[in-house]
């Protein structure tokens, strides 16, 4: 159990908000070794998903049992990156962080940018080291491909990362049936308008994998991405 002064109060430990964690990675922090804790929920239904257990699912893990893990692995790994489903979804997140950093972990969330309220607050309290947040459409195909009207709060929370110190980083999911070339290019001018200065990352929807849309393996040609005429410097994963 959690022994610790500032305690997770025992009533939200009953909620099991954690889908399950990756024990190890090397790729999805930045120059860290790291493990991945799946936050059950969210409130994106995109079409390319291929999380639709963790996104439609029940959580299985309580903070405290996720905790305990950690704790295990203090001086072996860096950091933690929070991901899911939408972490910051979850109010006791900031309770459960502070846990986290007390064990002397740095602390990445991954984030489709809907909830501008708690980022700021995350921020405020120096709470995350590093920050992934996930430009999912243009404007105009937003809703079509989000299931959601998020898109303002994406662009609130793009400005609050601009605003702050935190190391942050943009990138969006491709499917190429979903997302043309052109719509990249006018993501990547959107995204110099407001004066962004890191790349921007594309990530190559996983092909023969079961997604939210059911959607089959892409028609078009990934390659026709490699050489967009960018304002900003577009990197492939």
């Amino acid at each position: 159990m959690n022994t610790n002064n500032e305690l997770i109060s025992t009533k939200t430990n009953v909620v099991k908000p954690v889908y399950s964690i990756t024990p190890f990675t090397l790729i999805d922090f930045p120059d860290k070794t790291a493990c991945i804790v799946w936050f059950s929920g969210c409130n994106m239904r995109c079409s390319y998903c291929y999380n639709p257990d963790i996104v439609n699912g029940k959580g299985k893990l309580s903070y405290d049992e996720v905790l305990d893990f950690l704790r295990k692995r203090v001086n072996l790994l860096d950091g933690v990156v929070l991901s899911g489903g939408e972490c910051t979804l979850h109010k006791s997140i900031i309770e459960f962080i502070r846990q986290i950093k007390a064990l002397g972990m740095l602390v990445k969330i991954d984030t489709n940018g809907s909830n501008p309220k708690m980022l700021s607050t995350l921020i405020e309290n120096k709470l995350i080291d590093f920050v992934s947040i996930d430009f999912k459409a243009p404007a105009e195909k937003f809703e079509e491909i989000t299931k959601s009207n998020f898109y303002s709060q994406f662009h609130e929370s793009l400005s609050i990362l601009k605003s702050s110190s935190t190391p942050f980083e943009v990138r969006t999911t491709v499917h190429a049936d979903l997302l043309s070339p052109t719509d990249i290019k006018n993501m990547s001018d959107e995204l110099n308008k407001v004066e962004y200065k890191g790349k921007y990352f594309l990530q190559e929807f996983v092909s023969n994998v079961i997604t939210i849309g059911n959607l089959d393996n892409p028609e078009s040609d990934f390659s026709d991405y490699e050489n967009i005429d960018s304002p900003i410097p577009i990197e492939i994963r």
